[in-house]
């Protein structure tokens, strides 16, 4: 009897193990933040593998549960997210706030969701790659920075590839002062 009750005490505990170290098993889904995140000086961008800390400019990110993707400007961001393959990305978009950021050196503490900015496109200022596309929390401060630096202000929805291409053209070298939809600058044959 006492070989009985070792054998089913033994089987009811192999049991109990089982079933616990199957639970251990199950995947608790981890919540990861998609907040965004300080930029280093050894970051290099996601597209063209540049250095982010040695160029001027707004930088851009896209944070997803799979990592952080790092840009050296906002257009580098902007065009990667308008590809059809990582628009289906659950991904936030961050940019740097120029209201409240010098242009050299842009803090990260004043980071903003890029789908919300307003964009100054046009301006003549300096970045890494592309276009310089400066964004704003704030659209009266985006006319203003408008106004001082030239080029207009768009939303995030406004934004696609050909204005990307049109106004990176410009930047290097390109006909000044016309943009995609700028009827004002057609007309007058600039």
């Amino acid at each position: 009897m006492n070989a009985l009750y070792r054998i089913g005490a033994s089987s009811v505990f192999a049991l109990l193990l089982v079933l616990g170290l199957a639970g251990c098993g199950e995947s608790e889904e981890v919540k990861q933040s998609l907040d965004p995140v300080a930029f280093h000086d050894s970051d290099e961008c996601h597209v063209c593998g540049m250095i982010l800390a040695d160029f001027p400019g707004p930088k851009g990110q896209a944070v997803e549960k799979g990592g952080v993707k790092k840009f050296c400007s906002t257009a580098e961001m902007l065009g990667w997210w308008l590809q059809p393959e990582n628009r289906l990305l659950d991904a936030k978009l961050y940019v740097h706030d120029m209201g409240r950021n010098v242009w050299e050196h842009p803090d990260d503490s004043h980071l903003i969701d890029a789908t919300s900015a307003y964009y100054v496109v046009g301006t003549s200022l300096k970045v890494a790659m592309g276009a310089p596309l400066a964004p704003f929390a704030n659209e009266q401060t985006a006319q203003r920075f408008a106004e001082e630096h030239g080029g207009r202000v768009l939303r995030f929805d406004d934004l696609d590839q050909a204005l990307l291409q049109k106004a990176a053209s410009m930047q290097h070298g390109g006909i000044r002062g016309q943009m995609p939809g700028d009827a004002q600058s057609a007309q007058a044959g600039h």
